[in-house]
């Protein structure tokens, strides 16, 4: 939706997926789109070197979060969740619903 003001389909994705979920790394973006690696993790360099992401490590994991010193981040996360809101209803939900930790087994959904 927002590919010909961006750029590219996979800096779309970035964003939506880090608004959606405050911070995401680069192997779990990909995962989630089913996309290749490599575009994902460009797209990663590309917003960080432009002061909108910043990264951190945990353990051997690069993690990705706004940064909060970006001038307009307040607008671009309210230009992100407006267009989100045109997403397919089951597109908002799988993109919003994050489950990290295992579940006990036989437990219902």
């Amino acid at each position: 939706m927002l590919e010909p003001l961006l750029g590219s389909i996979n800096k779309e994705r970035v964003l939506f997926f880090i608004n959606a979920r405050c911070e995401g790394y680069a192997r779990d973006i990909a995962r989630f789109f089913a996309t290749d690696l490599t575009p994902i993790q460009r797209q990663l360099d590309v917003l960080e070197r432009g002061g909108i992401l910043a990264s951190r490590l945990a353990g051997r994991t690069r993690l990705y979060t706004f940064d909060p010193r970006y001038p307009l981040l307040a607008e671009l996360t309210a230009f992100l969740a407006k267009a989100l809101s045109f997403y397919p209803q089951e597109e908002q939900d799988r993109l919003l619903m994050s489950r990290q930790r295992p579940r006990r087994g036989g437990k219902p959904l």
